[in-house]
Parts: C-alpha cells; structure tokens; sequence
C-alpha cells in the first residue's frame, strides 16, 4: 500500500554490545586523564584495535586534544618579506646560488649538513658537515665555493 521495502518496515536500529559500551566507558575513563591522546594513544593504553578505538571515540563525539589548524599564522603587523625569485628565469650557471642548512640524525645523535648550490645545473659547489652548530663552518663552505667559481649575480639563503 506505502509501496516500501519490508526491510524498511522492519528495520531496527544496531546498538553497541556490553563488551563496547564497557570499552567505552573506560575510553571514557582514561579520556578524563588524558585528553591529549588520540586514537592511537588511546588504542595502546587499552590494548585494543586502533580502528575500534577510532571508532567509538567518534560515537562518543570526542577527539584528542592537539593544536588545529592554521597554527602559523603570521601575527598580526609583522612584516612579510616578498620572494623576489618568484618568476626569475634561471638560464646560466652562476646566475643564483644557494645555500641552507639541515641535520641529519644518526644513531649516537645528529650532524649538521650545510651546502652551496648553483640553481642552473643543481650542482653542489660546496659542503660542510661539522657536530656542532658553531656558524663558521658555514662561511668556510661559502669561502670554498667563491675561490672556485666567481661570484654570482644573485645568492639566496635564509
């Protein structure tokens, strides 16, 4: 007469078993302790599936505490440096070099990595990798790389 399904007339909502509603609750629990955990965290803790935890803590409507997005936002009247090598056609070598520093973690702790860069042939001029973040390993790799090759038009590092 309505013209729908029986198993639309007869459909009964699925509810969360004993064992789920004891899971959440002690979710619940260790939420209260710690907010700041997450799913994973949480799964841990409890020594349960990370997608049931994930799950239920959605049924739940909470979530671990952690910084949202838009977190570096520029405060607001601090000055924005334009990037001035935006459309500057690169089509010579020495016409910009580069340089920048990294760590690079190893086992027994980590080493710092500066190095020179000619942006036309992405060659490396010159390199340092000193223990300690002194700085003059750094102006030692820049002396390096200009006695070898004449100075460029434009050099960019941070």
């Amino acid at each position: 007469m309505l013209e729908l399904p029986r198993s639309t007339y007869y459909y009964e909502v699925a509810t969360e078993t004993a064992e789920n509603l004891a899971l959440m609750r002690r979710i619940d629990e260790h939420y209260l302790r710690t907010p700041f955990y997450g799913r994973r965290c949480m799964a841990f803790e409890l020594e349960v599936n990370r997608k049931r935890v994930q799950r239920l803590m959605r049924v739940m409507g909470i979530e671990g505490q952690a910084p949202g997005r838009r977190t570096s936002q520029a405060t607001p009247g601090h000055k924005v440096y334009p990037y001035l090598l935006r459309n500057v056609e690169i089509l010579r070598p020495n016409h910009v070099l580069s340089t920048d520093i990294t760590y690079v973690p190893l086992s027994d702790g980590f080493m710092y990595l500066t190095a020179v860069m000619d942006w036309f042939s992405r060659h490396v001029l010159s390199w340092r990798l000193p223990n300690t973040l002194a700085g003059t390993f750094c102006c030692e790799a820049l002396d390096e790389a200009l006695e070898n090759f004449r100075p460029p038009e434009i050099f960019n590092t941070d």
